[in-house]
């Protein structure tokens, strides 16, 4: 079903169903009414020979450069030129749809002054599977995204490059493939098409859904474990972390434990009191990662249904219209709960990663062989796969470092204070993909773990995902290369339904 974007209400899973899943655009024909409104006022203005940021003049540094009647026009594709320059190999085309969904929400809040072509052009080329080739690396995270929205923006006037069907062909062949015609910037049209921090807001969408399902599956190992150690879940019982009070512990101690309902694998002899923190404090750790998880969806569903743009036309603002300039383009608003996300992540990973030790050291797993293997000494097990699990973590806690403290002036200081939050999207995507590793293999450590205990005898929300994981990675009877395995089930934790 096609996704109506009126500039009010996108979230972050249209976002993903538009990026990803490739559902067809529709934009509210309010949101054109408001664009063209918002254009007559522009076009206006201009006859009058108001001056306007990026629109008669030049920009950053150069905003007192004020630009012929004849220029104005040209200066659009010049902008565009000028600002596509990035570097490194091309960012996946789901994150390219993200962030052009991102800026086609904009525009229909009908404050940017770009012609209705535009946006309708956009939709036109992402409805038809085309999508632009955006270099990964170039953006510091104010006044937008500007590099790689520039790139993308190439191909709206037929240049630049594009990928179809998995191929990559140049703007202009891709949009005859197609049967798409391209067309010519005007006034404001380039600049209205990159001045705002979109990939950051794309990526950064797709990113906060995928860490949802990365939580969920990080309680469906943890509830696996849990069972295989026999661990004592007192600490689960939703009255503690009711009297504490965060919503996100209550939440993670709840879903285990329907997980882990009406286990026999609990009821052996030998239960301590109380566990090792990385046991008994999981709730309130994934706990925290699902309030910042929160935190994050909030920020973002306010970016995307906002006006991240510069300058900002008010066509009914007093007698005779007003043009603002401001900063609504800088990326730290979104920067910053991406920064506090990749941190999230990095510690569930690394508590996965220590209920991974715990399944395979012989002196900590509750009586489990050692590595759990029945040959240990002749077999090494599944030993090597928390090496595995602990170089992920130490490369993710490295990513975690922040980002967005590190301003670099640009623009000979006229930009002198940027977010660099499309390297914070950059690192947080790592970062996502290193868990789903790390977590991964605690689902095949914990399935092996059932495998010496008897999987029947566990909990059956947790006796499916075990049979899932048993589709997907054999038993290990005796040593094998695993690494196909943990790839498997690295992939098994990103786009499973947990």
């Amino acid at each position: 079903m096609a996704i109506v974007l009126t500039g009010e209400d996108l979230t972050t899973a249209k976002v993903l169903r538009i990026a990803r899943d490739r559902e067809a655009i529709v934009l509210a024909p309010e949101g054109l009414e408001r664009a063209a409104h918002c254009r007559e006022f522009l076009d206006r203005s201009i006859a009058a020979g108001e001056r306007m940021y990026g629109v008669n003049t030049g920009i950053g540094e150069l905003v007192n450069v004020v630009l012929e009647p004849d220029q104005i026009r040209d200066f659009q594709r010049y902008l565009v030129y000028s600002h596509a320059a990035g570097y490194g190999e091309p960012l996946p085309e789901e994150v390219v749809r993200a962030a052009w969904t991102s800026r086609l929400n904009l525009l229909m809040k009908g404050f940017s002054g770009c012609r209705v072509d535009i946006p309708q052009k956009m939709a036109e080329i992402l409805n038809a599977g085309v999508t632009p080739v955006v270099c990964s690396r170039g953006s510091v995270g104010a006044c937008g995204d500007l590099s790689p929205m520039a790139q993308a923006a190439l191909v709206l006037i037929g240049e630049g490059e594009a990928f179809l069907d998995g191929e990559r062909y140049p703007g202009k062949e891709a949009l005859a493939k197609a049967g798409i015609e391209s067309i010519e910037f005007e006034a404001r049209d380039g600049l209205s098409a990159i001045n705002g921090s979109n990939v950051i807001a794309g990526m950064g969408s797709l990113e906060i859904e995928d860490a949802e399902k990365l939580l969920l599956a990080s309680e469906a190992a943890a509830a696996m474990t849990l069972q295989s150690l026999n661990a004592n879940l007192l600490s689960y019982d939703t009255r503690i972390h009711e009297a504490r009070g965060f919503p996100g512990a209550v939440r993670s101690a709840a879903h285990i434990r329907r997980l882990a309902e009406g286990s026999g694998l609990l009821d052996r002899p030998g239960k301590k009191l109380q566990d090792a923190y990385s046991l008994r404090s999981t709730p309130q750790v994934v706990g925290a990662a699902w309030d910042t998880l929160d935190y994050a969806r909030t920020n973002f569903e306010i970016e995307l249904n906002g006006v991240a743009d510069n300058p900002l036309f008010f066509p009914d603002e007093g007698e005779n219209g007003l043009v603002m300039t401001g900063a609504n383009f800088q990326g730290t608003p979104t920067a910053f709960p991406l920064e506090f996300l990749g941190i999230g992540i990095t510690t569930v990973a690394a508590l996965s990663e220590r209920r991974t030790n715990r399944l395979l050291n012989p002196n900590l797993s509750a009586g489990l062989p050692a590595f759990l293997t029945k040959g240990a000494g002749m077999f090494s097990g599944l030993m090597l796969s928390q090496y595995t699990a602990g170089s992920l973590v130490c490369e993710s806690r490295i990513l975690a470092a922040p980002a967005a403290t590190g301003s670099i002036p640009a623009a000979a200081d006229q930009e002198d204070f940027v977010s660099m939050g499309m390297t914070t999207a950059l690192k947080t995507r790592q970062i996502l993909d290193h868990a789903a590793g790390v977590i991964g293999i605690e689902l095949m450590c914990a399935a092996q773990a059932f495998d010496f205990l008897g999987a029947e005898k566990a909990s059956p929300g947790t006796k499916a995902i075990y049979d899932d994981i048993r589709s997907r990675v054999a038993t290990l009877e005796e040593d094998r290369p695993i690494f196909d395995d943990i790839n498997a089930l690295a992939e098994m934790v990103r786009t499973r339904e947990w």
